[in-house]
């Protein structure tokens, strides 16, 4: 039978994202210990990029299912010695029951479950980050409900997260507003395949206007630093502050896929403010990578 992969959430329907949402809160809220299915299953774990909630949040997952979790950095393994990609995913892939890649490109996720055994989830690339959009939207299902008909308002870069939530709005049928500078625009592509659900956009304060959910994310993300500079410039005009969230929704959330830095794309008032949920958000990368881990192993 061939492996069920995880790379973006296009690889869900739309049925198995709102389960797999649902099952997320269902486990946050268990109390049963002793509910083991992935006893005696190992998760290889590689990364090619730091990380804080990745890793704890797939190890955990990994030991309260009853398995467990290797951690592998490119130190560790031949991927950073000039090994042929196919060649390790063959081999780490016939001896884990599951890996899980954050790296860079998002070829090389791609090329690596084409050769896997076993299920390859996508923890990171530069491209998508759909475990982070598993957790955002547990997040908004458990604090307002169904998010499909909603606004969703997305200010900053058109990066991996931004092209995570065209495609959760693609699959979840809410509407997407996406602000940004010119020339920070997310994929066309990608953008054209979610027709009228996104909107794309260039004021913020416009943007945000009755919106139920403002997300953001950092200005130059990992790899991104000989940009900063650059970035703080076209981005200033960008900051989620209370002016932004005061155009939104009276009721409207906000939410960052962390690490933050506040007096830049957030301001300290909004992301330790009343309407902020980023620490639910946070903690639910653990329940919502539970659930896509039960459903990629357990028959």
């Amino acid at each position: 039978m061939k492996s069920r992969h995880f790379l973006t959430l296009l690889d869900l329907s739309s049925d198995e994202f709102q389960a797999l949402i649902q099952r997320a809160i269902e486990l946050k809220s268990s109390n049963d210990l002793e509910y083991e299915p992935l006893r005696n299953q190992v998760l290889g774990m590689i990364f090619e990029k730091s990380s804080t909630r990745t890793r704890i949040s797939f190890e955990i997952g990994m030991i309260q299912l009853g398995g467990n979790a290797i951690f592998l950095s490119p130190r560790d393994t031949q991927l950073g010695r000039g090994e042929p990609l196919e060649d390790s995913a063959r081999v780490i892939s016939s001896m884990v029951d599951c890996i899980m890649m954050r790296t860079h490109r998002h070829d090389t996720v791609i090329k690596f479950a084409q050769y896997s055994k076993v299920p390859v989830i996508n923890g990171l690339t530069d491209r998508f980050h759909p475990c982070q959009l598993l957790a955002d939207m547990q997040t908004y299902f458990e604090h307002r409900g169904d998010i499909a008909g909603k606004t969703v308002t997305w200010i900053g870069d058109g990066n991996n997260m931004c092209h995570s939530y065209i495609n959760a709005a693609r699959l979840l049928d809410f509407e997407l507003r996406i602000a940004c500078p010119k020339g920070y625009e997310p994929e066309p592509e990608l953008f054209a395949a979610a027709g009228e659900r996104v909107t794309l956009m260039h004021d913020p304060m416009a943007a945000a206007e009755q919106s139920d959910l403002v997300t953001t994310d950092v200005w130059a993300s990992m790899g991104q630093e000989a940009e900063q500079q650059q970035r703080m410039e076209a981005f200033r005009h960008f900051q989620v502050d209370r002016t932004v969230m005061r155009n939104a929704a009276p009721d409207a959330l906000f939410m960052h896929c962390l690490p933050a830095h506040r007096g830049e794309e957030v301001s300290a008032d909004v992301i330790d403010g009343p309407q902020s949920v980023v620490w639910d958000e946070a903690e639910n990368r653990l329940h919502a990578q539970k659930a896509l881990l039960e459903f990629l192993l357990v028959a």
